[in-house]
């Protein structure tokens, strides 16, 4: 089979190419596990953090890739829930161990052997790939191929974020960063809290009109101050600064929710300009999101398809992963990308 191979970690630049197209054998599914056909693989800025080295793989070489749209190709031992040429997703979570507090609790995203896709084991940037019966998810007939990779894990992890801001109907939500997450997020607000608003900071003008169009109230950058205070805010940016932006554009008792695998070191001195009274004060809160657990892909799946969340998507062959990565990198685009093998 046809697979991108991430050799070593580098810096991703606007002429790099990090990803080696290789001809690989086709794995075999070993006793709880599926052989996947892929159809279609969403890009994620995770896909960044791996190959810079802000979560690196724990071996080279692997399969990038964890937003996953396949059919069912072969079985392995002992499998049940699924049959050839069933249509699923695999996510970020891959596996976990089952049996520690955490799993036992349902917030297996916590689990000390969790393994993630794409990172941990292969991936979705090939032709083929092995997941475990238990962590892929049935698809609704309402959403294509090409629209259902960006929700496993931009929508995903976007609808967990929400639920931790606690947000309720008529409260304000800011969002920072407004990428393949973002955009996903405001959607589900628009649909669950109807008389809340969104105000969303964005680096340039050009994701600031995509946000007003989808329905945000106000947009601008990370520094500029918002027509009002908000009840919470989640953070999906790489840097430190807007998090301090936002702490100060929190009413007391407000919630930041960080929604990041790793931030950037270059601006790290911006956490040592944090003023208490203006930042801190007042009771606000500040909390991390730690991947996804498998109910949270289950229920936004089933929440795209009731209320039609459609992402915005561009589209390539899976040959032309490097650019697809360089252009997410560099921001040339407001919504998803999504590779496609058939």
């Amino acid at each position: 089979m046809k697979a991108q191979l991430l050799k070593q970690c580098s810096l991703v630049t606007a002429t790099s190419n990090p990803l080696a197209l290789c001809e690989v054998e086709i794995p075999e599914p070993g006793p709880g596990e599926v052989l996947l056909r892929i159809h279609a693989c969403g890009v994620c800025h995770t896909e960044l953090d791996e190959i810079e080295g802000r979560t690196p793989p724990p071996a080279f070489p692997v399969i990038l890739g964890h937003q996953v749209v396949a059919r069912v190709a072969a079985l392995g031992d002992g499998v049940t829930q699924y049959q050839r040429h069933d249509r699923v997703g695999v996510a970020w979570i891959f596996s976990a161990c089952g049996h520690c507090s955490f799993c036992r609790e349902g917030r297996e995203n916590l689990c000390p052997e969790f393994t993630a896709t794409g990172r941990d084991v292969h991936g979705g940037y090939a032709e083929y790939m092995i997941a475990r019966q238990g962590f892929i998810y049935s698809l609704p007939e309402e959403l294509s191929d090409i629209q259902a990779a960006p929700l496993l894990c931009a929508g995903a992890i976007g609808y967990r974020s929400l639920h931790l801001t606690g947000l309720e109907n008529g409260q304000i939500l800011g969002l920072t960063g407004f990428g393949g997450s973002g955009h996903l997020v405001l959607q589900m607000v628009r649909h669950r809290f109807p008389d809340s608003s969104v105000f969303v900071f964005a680096r340039n003008e050009k994701q600031q009109r995509f946000a007003l169009a989808l329905g945000a109230s106000w947009a601008g950058r990370s520094d500029q101050s918002p027509p009002e205070l908000m009840d919470a805010v989640i953070d999906t940016t790489p840097a430190w600064k807007p998090i301090v932006d936002a702490l100060a554009f929190l009413r007391p008792g407000g919630r930041l929710v960080i929604n990041a695998i790793r931030k950037e070191d270059r601006d790290r001195e911006q956490l040592l300009r944090l003023d208490y009274e203006q930042h801190l004060w007042q009771e606000k809160e500040i909390k991390t999101v730690a991947n996804v657990c498998r109910e949270d892909v289950r229920a936004f799946l089933r929440l795209a398809a009731e209320i039609g969340i459609k992402p915005k998507v561009a589209c390539y062959p899976l040959a032309r992963a490097n650019i697809a990565l360089r252009e997410l990198k560099q921001g040339a685009f407001q919504g998803a990308k999504v590779l496609t093998m058939v």
